[in-house]
Parts: C-alpha cells; sequence; structure tokens
C-alpha cells in the first residue's frame, strides 16, 4: 500500500559563511497511516529539521516528499498551507499558544485560516477541549494554565481541523512527569482513533511507547525497523469540520482578521496608543485646520460682501480721476429707469452726493451727503435701527427728510432715546430725520466722515440744482454671472449714450481675489497638516515594523497552523488600517474639542463640521494605513514559518 509520507533521498543544507552545511544527508523514509513512529537522536543530529520537513514548514535542498502521493515539491505557498492547515496538526515543547487569546480561541485559529464557520468552529473547540479535560478551562488564558493544561490546549488546536497526521516536538520536554505521560496517554488515544503520530524526542521512554522508533545521527538514519503489521489498514480521519462557501470564507475571515487585529490592540495597549497619537496629532491637525480655516474664510467673505460685493458701480467718465466736463453729465435718470427694468438686477441706485455742513441746535459737525433712492440700502444690504428708508411718494416729491447713519446720530443726539421725527438742517436746507442706518463693520475699516442719506431727487433738485447722477449701483440678482451682468449694463448705456462716456467698477472682483487668497492660504495650511499627518504615517509604519519582529513566533505559529502569507498580510494590514481609523476618529474628536472651545473665545466665528471633511479625514486614516501599513504587513508575510517559530 502506498506511504501516506515518504521520502526519498532528502538532503537539507544551511549556508554558513561561503560554505553549506549538510544537515540531512540523502534520507530516505516511509511512514504509513495510523503508525506511532517515534525520531530520535542526539542534539544536532537533524531530527528537527527532518520534522520540519515532513510538517511542510521546511523544504529539501534536494530530493522528493510526498504526502499521499502528491509531490510537495509542485505546489505553491498557498497549497503548503492549505496542506498544512487541512492534514497536519503541531504540538510544539513550548506549546506556542497565543497569549492574547483563550484556550478556546488558541483552538479556533487552525479553523478560522480554513474557512470553518464561528459557530461551528466554537462547538468543535468545546468539544475538542471537553474531550482532553479542559471543560472549565475554556475561557482561561495560557497564563491562567498549567504547563500539561497548555499542552493539551496546543493538542486540541492540533486536532482542530482534523489533524491526519500529528507532529509533536518535544511533547513531554517542558512537563513533569504526570503532566507528560498525560500527554502520552492521550497521543496513544489519537493513534487508536486513526490518527498518524510522529513524535520527535530525546527521551528514551517516550520514543519506547511508539510502535516504532527510527534514530537519526549526523543527518544520516542509522536505524529504521519496518513498520507494525495492520497500519496499513488504518480508518481513514472524517473528524473534520465543515466548510462554508468561498463567498461566506472571504466575508468570515475578513471579520476574522479584523477580531483577532483588534485583540492584538487590546492585548498592546501602551504600543497601540504610541502608534496612534502621531495619526490623532495629523488628524486633528488636518481636520482643525480645513474647518477653522473655512469659517475665517466665510467671515472674511462676509465681510467683504457687506461692502456689497455683488454690485456693479457705473460712473461717468472714461476712468477714476476723469474730471472732463463732457463726461460730467452722462448719467441721467432715464439711464437709472432703464437698467431698473432689466430682469437681472435686483435693485438699483443713484447717488448724488456733496460735502455739507450738519447741524442741530449747537452742533455743527461736516458730513457727506448723499442723495439716493431707498433702494440704496438694500443694495448695501444695510439695516435699520430706527425709522425706515423712503417711500415713493417722498422721493417723487423732493420730499425734505433724511435717513443719519449711526455716527451722526450719536453726534447731534447724545441723549435722545429716538430721533425720528427730529428736524436737523442739512446745509442751509431743514429735513426731518426718519431713520437712522446701521453700517455693517467691515475689516476694511470705514471712513470717520459723517454719512446722512436724503432723496435724490431732493439732493439734486432742492440742494445742488442738477439734473444729472454721480453714479449708479446696481444689485445683481443672486445666481447671476456677475460679468454678464458688467457687459449688458454696458452694452446698454453704450445704445442709449451712443457712446461709452462711462466706466463701470464690479466689486465682485474683490470678492475673488479674496476668494483665491483665502483658498490658496487654507491649502497651504492644510498641506502643513498633511505633513504632520505623514509624519504620524512613518511613526505607524515604524512601529508596526518593530511589532512585526516582536511578534515574529507569533507569526510562525498562525503559519504553521495553515495561515497563508496573504492571511498574515490582511491581517498586519487591517490591524495597521484599524489603528489609523480608530486614530482618526480620536483625531476628529480632538478637533471637536479644539472647534468648540475656539468658539467660546471667538463667539463670532460660524464653526461647523461639513461631511466632506469628516469623509476627507476618514479617507486619510485609511490611506495612511494602507500606504504605511503595507510593508510591515508585506515583511510579516514574507517570514520562512521555520525561522519564524525559532524566536523567541
Amino acid at each position: 500500500m502506498t506511504a501516506l509520507l515518504e521520502l526519498k533521498d532528502i538532503r537539507r543544507s544551511y549556508p554558513s559563511g561561503d560554505e553549506q552545511v549538510e544537515v540531512l544527508k540523502g534520507v530516505s523514509l516511509s511512514i504509513y497511516a495510523g503508525e506511532m513512529v517515534a525520531i530520535v537522536g542526539a542534539s544536532g543530529s537533524g531530527k528537527s529539521t527532518l520534522m520540519n520537513i515532513l510538517g511542510c514548514l521546511d523544504k529539501p535542498t534536494s530530493g522528493s516528499y510526498h504526502v499521499a502521493g502528491t509531490d510537495v515539491a509542485t505546489l505553491d505557498g498557498d497549497a503548503l498551507a492549505r496542506l498544512r492547515r487541512e492534514h497536519f496538526g503541531f504540538i510544539f515543547q513550548r506549546y506556542h499558544l497565543l497569549s492574547h487569546l483563550s484556550a478556546a480561541q488558541n483552538v479556533e485559529v487552525p479553523a478560522i485560516y480554513a474557512g470553518v464557520a464561528p459557530k461551528v468552529r466554537h462547538q468543535r473547540a468545546s468539544e475538542l477541549l471537553t474531550r482532553l479535560g479542559l471543560a472549565e478551562r475554556i475561557d482561561y488564558s495560557p497564563a491562567q494554565l498549567s504547563g500539561g493544561q497548555q499542552q493539551r490546549v496546543s493538542i486540541a488546536r492540533a486536532l482542530m481541523n482534523g489533524g491526519q497526521v500529528i507532529l509533536a516536538d518535544e511533547p513531554t520536554g517542558a512537563l513533569d512527569t504526570h503532566s507528560g505521560e498525560e500527554v502520552m496517554a492521550t497521543l496513544k488515544q489519537l493513534r487508536d482513533r486513526g490518527h498518524t503520530i510522529i513524535i520527535v524526542t530525546h527521551d528514551p521512554s517516550v520514543a519506547a511507547q511508539a510502535e516504532r522508533v527510527i534514530e537519526i545521527r549526523d543527518g544520516e538514519i542509522i536505524a529504521n525497523p519496518p513498520p507494525a503489521p495492520g497500519v496499513h489498514d488504518a480508518t481513514p480521519i472524517t473528524d473534520k469540520p465543515r466548510h462554508t462557501s468561498a463567498l461566506q470564507q472571504f466575508i468570515g475571515g475578513f471579520k476574522e482578521a479584523l477580531m483577532m487585529a483588534w485583540l492584538a490592540m487590546v492585548a498592546n495597549k501602551m504600543r497601540t496608543l504610541l502608534t496612534m497619537l502621531g495619526i490623532i496629532i495629523g488628524i486633528a491637525s488636518v481636520v482643525s485646520i480645513v474647518v477653522v480655516g473655512d469659517a475665517a474664510k466665510q467671515l472674511v467673505l462676509a465681510d467683504i460682501r457687506s461692502i456689497g460685493t455683488n454690485t456693479i458701480d457705473v460712473y461717468p467718465g472714461k476712468d477714476f480721476g476723469d474730471d472732463d466736463p463732457q463726461y460730467q453729465q452722462a448719467l441721467k435718470y432715464d439711464d437709472l429707469t432703464a437698467i431698473q427694468k432689466q430682469p437681472w438686477v435686483q435693485s438699483a441706485t443713484p447717488t448724488v452726493s456733496q460735502n455739507l455742513r450738519l447741524r442741530y441746535g449747537n452742533v455743527d459737525v461736516a458730513a457727506s451727503a448723499n442723495g439716493v433712492s431707498g433702494q440704496y440700502f438694500n443694495v448695501y444690504g444695510m439695516t435699520f435701527s430706527e425709522g425706515s428708508t423712503f417711500n415713493e411718494s417722498q422721493l417723487n416729491g423732493r420730499a425734505q427728510v433724511v435717513i443719519l447713519d449711526s455716527n451722526s446720530r450719536r453726534q447731534l443726539f447724545k441723549d435722545k432715546l429716538s430721533v425720528v421725527g427730529e428736524v436737523v438742517l442739512v446745509g442751509n436746507m431743514p429735513a426731518t430725520v426718519i431713520g437712522v442706518a446701521e453700517e455693517k463693520q467691515s475689516m476694511f475699516g470705514s471712513s470717520k466722515v459723517l454719512r446722512v442719506w436724503l432723496p435724490y431727487t431732493t439732493m439734486s433738485g432742492r440742494i445742488m440744482g442738477q439734473s444729472w447722477l454721480n453714479s449708479i449701483t446696481v444689485r445683481v440678482k443672486d445666481g447671476y454671472p456677475s460679468a454678464e451682468a458688467e457687459q449688458q449694463i454696458t452694452r446698454l448705456l453704450t445704445l442709449r449714450h451712443g457712446k461709452q462716456d462711462f466706466f463701470t467698477w464690479n466689486m465682485d472682483g474683490i470678492l475673488k481675489t479674496a476668494e483665491k487668497t483665502t483658498r490658496t492660504l487654507q491649502l497651504f495650511l492644510t498641506l502643513v497638516a498633511v505633513i504632520s499627518l505623514l509624519v504620524g504615517g512613518i511613526g505607524v509604519m515604524n512601529i508596526m515594523l518593530v511589532s512585526v519582529t516582536e511578534r515574529t513566533r507569533e507569526i510562525g505559529i498562525r503559519m504553521a497552523v495553515g495561515a497563508r502569507a496573504s492571511d498574515v498580510l490582511q491581517q498586519f494590514l487591517i490591524e495597521a488600517v484599524l489603528v489609523c481609523l480608530v486614530g482618526g476618529a480620536l483625531g476628529i474628536s480632538l478637533s471637536l474639542l479644539i472647534a468648540f472651545t475656539l468658539k467660546l473665545f471667538l463667539p463670532g466665528w460660524e464653526i461647523g463640521f461639513s461631511p466632506v471633511a469628516l469623509v476627507t479625514a476618514f479617507l486619510c486614516s485609511t490611506i495612511t494605513g494602507v500606504v504605511f501599513g503595507w510593508l510591515p504587513a508585506r515583511n510579516a508575510a514574507r517570514l520562512n514559518p521555520v525561522d519564524a517559530l525559532a524566536r523567541e
């Protein structure tokens, strides 16, 4: 009958300086299903190397190795992992249990990589531990178990996926006599159930309990008795957990990798916190700068809009400073009426201005008197603390009424609660006060000149005696392109005048310049914050590289029980991303705290968190985790199982 495990002329050598040291020298060996074999030899004889090759943890330099007729040399890394996962079970001298997992969770690890459903593997792990006398220790951590109990957990783990072949490396070496006897009794029971048991030991009393003892010395087999009768007819192992579909395996594998990453993070809280620190600071910087920068930008733009940035001013002449008499009377009342009829005009107001004396009682001050329409205050977004603007009858009747600014009210009426109805002299004309307008404070400051407003008909007819306008200010409807409105005004007035004896000034240019400046400044600050995020990402990479070094033995254990390189890569990558995402969430919380603190000290600032800022923060966290976690994860996935297991 075909041997279950068959080695032919196996040689294994390792580099030592410029030479090759040959550990195995042409080993040929056949092991049949159902056997209990002991491989004995002195330290350095090559028995551990032979066991690693038998368990597909290591590859021979030359020769052939067949498992159930399959040439192992033809298998890639994933196929070898599947072979270890589904056909082999490992029992190590030092148990090799994962300290941050419970006994049951340690037993379940091979089934996780086999894609077994959680409920099924939980049940099977409990059954195995109960069978091995650990029913009351299922939820205990390895540190809470004795050496013998840990070894029984290791045996249960070896049986989790069936364990057709059990490879035991010095299974009693770290145990007392009683515990060693219990472990050997368990291995015999497994042999009786049809498992193939291979024990590597230097203890003659342990080897004597095997049915077949193979002795190796200096890399060569010096004793290899024939198998005991009846082993050829051993019953195949059928005690394996049921597997799920490929999709369920993928989803389950991802969930389990996420859970294992979380458990690893929780088990090393200080290291995880230090890893997160750079991300927390980086994300908090990015979000805070975006949010606070946006609030500052809106404050600046609102300040600029307060002076009427969606307005277009029309002046006579060719440009500022042009005092050519032929152009001074270019703008007429009919021009104002024509502009007001345009569908894209929200409001339009003329301006006729002159510096006059303003008097009330014994108070005499200089003021700028402006003849405007009632829409002037709407154009510039001004509000009234008292009274209201002009009405149509006052405009048409050239009424002697005046609106004061808050500074004029303070100068003329220091002690009066209400000034509406009071009469003041504007120049030499008495005028009744009908309102007090509040000008918005601007970041550009304001003139020290007092300002009052009269109906433009009153200003031009009663005070100045002129029939033309000094300027026209047009407020464009929201959403209509300001540049197009400026072109429309130019075409309209040029057509009416037969020539272009005027020029326009579009205040929207100031807003666009300010927007561009604030965007540039915000981008610069964001780039500075991104640099801090990159520094945090480098910190994640460094600590994850240290983590890989610290957890090399854990990686070796996972590979021994069937983890593929891609599984290890996925786990460490998810761990890096998870660290960055949790750090990102904490960073966003920190930025919220910063924002609310700033709002207490800067009540005028409208600080709010847009979904874009939050999504961007989490994207930054994820990308940081993927980019800076990939190198450590790749290094972990490339580790050799044998070298990893040997690392303490």
